[in-house]
């Protein structure tokens, strides 16, 4: 397992565990990261952080383009899987979309029901078809936070990255939208 994998992973527990216990997600990360045991990499907090600095936004862009399911209504560990996988495709600077993509199905097939990473794989591809491409390298390509659409608009690229023409993408993976529940 790589390790932006395993920081992927242990990203995913600090959410999960914050949400069930009902604590403050940034105050957990603190805590497991004094503790390092597991120990929490750079990348797994840059996760954490960046999921929680864009939650609304995150949550809003998810629940808007669920087909069938509302996020409360998603087990736990598919939905902080959907942030942490929306939140690398909208706005974590330097991950391939289908690695951002793949991930996510990969964290759902170890961890959640067996009709997960087909939910996962679908919305998080739903929401790189809505994403225009990037076409303006560094920062100044950057959209800001506000200037992403309401759930019922289409997302806008906030990141920089892959720099590839529509035409050059991989083609789309889905194999369904509806996790077993």
């Amino acid at each position: 397992m790589s390790a932006r994998s395993k920081a992927r992973k242990r990203a995913l527990d600090i959410l999960f565990e914050a949400e069930i216990r009902g604590e403050p997600v940034l105050g957990l990360l603190d805590e497991r990261a004094q503790e390092a045991s597991p120990p929490v990499s750079a990348y797994a907090s840059e996760l954490v952080r960046g999921v929680q600095e864009h939650r609304e936004r995150i949550d809003a862009v998810l629940a808007g383009n669920s087909t069938g399911w509302t996020l409360e209504r998603m087990p736990a560990v598919d939905r902080n899987i959907l942030r942490i996988g929306a939140y690398e495709l909208l706005w974590a600077l330097g991950v391939p979309d289908g690695v951002a993509i793949s991930e996510a199905v990969l964290l759902a097939r170890d961890l959640s029901t067996d009709s997960s990473p087909a939910f996962i794989n679908g919305l998080l591809a739903r929401l790189l078809e809505l994403r225009p491409p990037v076409t303006t390298p560094g920062p100044e390509g950057l959209a800001e936070q506000e200037d992403l659409p309401a759930p019922e608009d289409e997302p806008q690229d906030v990141r920089q990255g892959d720099q590839t023409a529509p035409e050059d993408e991989p083609q789309d993976v889905r194999q369904g939208d509806q996790p077993a529940g």
